[in-house]
């Protein structure tokens, strides 16, 4: 058996009730009550004015650049260590990504970098459409000095929350320091509605205007009338269901991601060459997943022995995000800096981290990740008398 407790999905009687209620009220289509109140719910959650329940994150990512008004020939500064969908939301507007590295402090957006890249394209005239920042693995990126540095050259932020629910940054939570934010659902996050999305924002006239969008952009008439090219992106009423189950056990997932996340370090911490991604000062993860880097020479394999054993013991482990600068479909985008965040996939492995990993699976873990050294060795040497 393939034991892929990464990240599954963590769901009970509460997800199923509610689920049979949405069933039996025939209410099936992408409307109904679940759905306004999951937005209403997710909205106070969050601690923003208006949220728009929609098909996947990916989607909400691509609606938020589509309120702003980007599009064909514009550039959007985001981070290169990130999962896809953020560049490729960016592409489905016909802009062009600029890629910037992270900082080794936090795996997020580079402050310092990114003021550079701005401050670059602001002698040229050439100032970018929006700043898409990612929070990493549930960290939020620094969002006091972009924030600023946004405002300053006149650049609208949009937040990838898609990893980072129920994060923070100070006091506040994630998905409120932009124009809007996008989060996901999609089964391997930290609550899921199968897949599915949300926009969230404080401004009502982009909740409307991607209300408008998700649902074909149909015109008020008797009639299927359009003036703007739509989108089928709205969530059924059956998964909102669902996630306003997932909602209410929010903070028993992140507690259980914490603790994962604090076991992993009190057991293997100390060991040499393993390092965790760092937590930064300024906010509270909800440590969607545990990640570690490896330094070979000191611990004795390399993050692919590590992953290779654990996968060999019948339990997933995966690696970093692949940099976006490293992706053949971006080969011929802009990049600023990218030594870090080649350095971190390189060298970085995600471990499993799932809500519902027990004690003894993520004990299990440990003593794989621990032993690999000396099966490596083993392997070598039996090689080597073969």
């Amino acid at each position: 058996m393939y034991h892929t407790f990464l990240s599954p999905p963590d769901v009970g009687a509460d997800e199923r009730r509610l689920l049979i209620e949405a069933f039996d009220s025939n209410w099936i289509a992408p409307l109904g009550p679940h759905v306004d109140a999951f937005e209403r719910e997710f909205a106070q959650l969050v601690g923003v004015p208006y949220a728009v329940a929609l098909s996947s994150g990916t989607a909400a990512l691509h609606l938020a650049l589509c309120c702003l008004g980007i599009g064909a020939g514009d550039e959007v500064v985001t981070s290169t260590m990130t999962f896809v969908a953020t560049a490729n939301a960016i592409t489905y507007v016909g802009a062009h990504p600029v890629f910037v590295d992270v900082s080794r402090e936090t795996w997020t957006l580079d402050p310092d970098l990114l003021d550079e890249e701005l401050t670059w394209r602001a002698r040229r005239g050439k100032q970018v459409a929006a700043v898409l920042t990612v929070d990493l693995y549930g960290q939020c990126a620094d969002y006091s000095y972009i924030s600023d540095m946004c405002r300053r050259f006149g650049v609208p932020l949009v937040e990838d929350a898609a990893e980072a629910l129920g994060s923070t940054y100070g006091s506040r939570s994630a998905g409120v320091f932009g124009e809007c934010a996008a989060f996901s659902f999609n089964g391997n996050k930290i609550i899921t509605t199968s897949g599915g999305g949300m926009l969230v924002t404080s401004r009502r006239e982009i909740a409307d205007l991607a209300r408008h969008l998700a649902t074909q952009a149909r015109d008020r008439a008797p009639h299927y009338q359009h003036s703007a090219v739509g989108y089928n992106y709205r969530l059924s009423n059956l998964l909102a269901a669902v996630g306003r189950a997932q909602l209410k056990s929010l903070p028993r997932k992140i507690a259980r991601r914490r603790d994962i996340n604090e076991e992993y370090r009190r057991r293997l911490g100390s060991v040499p060459g393993i390092a965790f991604m760092p937590e930064a000062a300024y906010g509270r993860s909800n440590c969607w997943l545990t990640c570690l880097t490896v330094a070979p020479e000191l611990f004795g394999a390399t993050r692919e022995d590590i992953r290779l054993y654990l996968e060999s013991e019948h339990v997933e482990a995966r690696p970093l995000w692949k940099p976006m600068h490293l992706q053949p479909v971006f080969r011929a985008s802009e990049m600023r800096g990218g030594l870090v965040s080649e350095d971190l996939f390189e060298r970085g492995l995600c471990l499993p981290s799932g809500s519902n990993l027990t004690a003894a699976e993520q004990t299990m873990v440990i003593e794989i990740v621990a032993a690999t050294p000396a099966a490596v060795s083993s392997s070598a040497r039996g090689m080597t008398h073969a």
